[in-house]
């Protein structure tokens, strides 16, 4: 699979909208690290560290969000020397559904003691009509 949004858990709930379906949106957003491409359940190529950090988003304009915190993996404790090179989206910290996955810009390799840190995100629908 390529990375993108989850057609189960968020995709075809919001095409659904367009006909009036309603869903119950997530009031969470939670990030994963992963070392290669998530799959499609979001799952595949986990980072040995579990922990979740939240983000936090800034209002939509003209089709797009922007994350307006920053996510944070502090005193790396997984395996030492390892390649992070995509995130996965949650809606739960742990557990909980899976929404989108994305490939970082640049892959970044985490030695023990380590701070990771999500520094951008954004989430854009295109084209947009102008």
């Amino acid at each position: 699979m390529t990375v993108g949004i989850s057609s189960a858990n968020l995709a075809n709930k919001w095409l659904d909208m367009l006909a009036g379906t309603a869903f119950t949106a997530p009031t969470t957003c939670a990030v994963k690290l992963h070392t290669g491409d998530p799959g499609s359940a979001g799952t595949t190529n986990a980072s040995s560290v579990t922990t979740r950090p939240t983000v936090s988003w800034s209002a939509a304009s003209a089709g797009s969000k922007s994350m307006s915190n920053t996510p944070s993996w502090a005193s790396w404790a997984g395996t030492n020397g390892e390649v992070v090179s995509h995130i996965s989206a949650w809606d739960a910290t742990s557990a909980g559904n899976f929404l989108f996955s994305a490939a970082l810009t640049a892959s970044k390799t985490v030695n023990t003691g380590d701070t990771l840190n999500l520094t951008s995100l954004t989430f854009a629908f295109t084209p947009i009509a102008a």
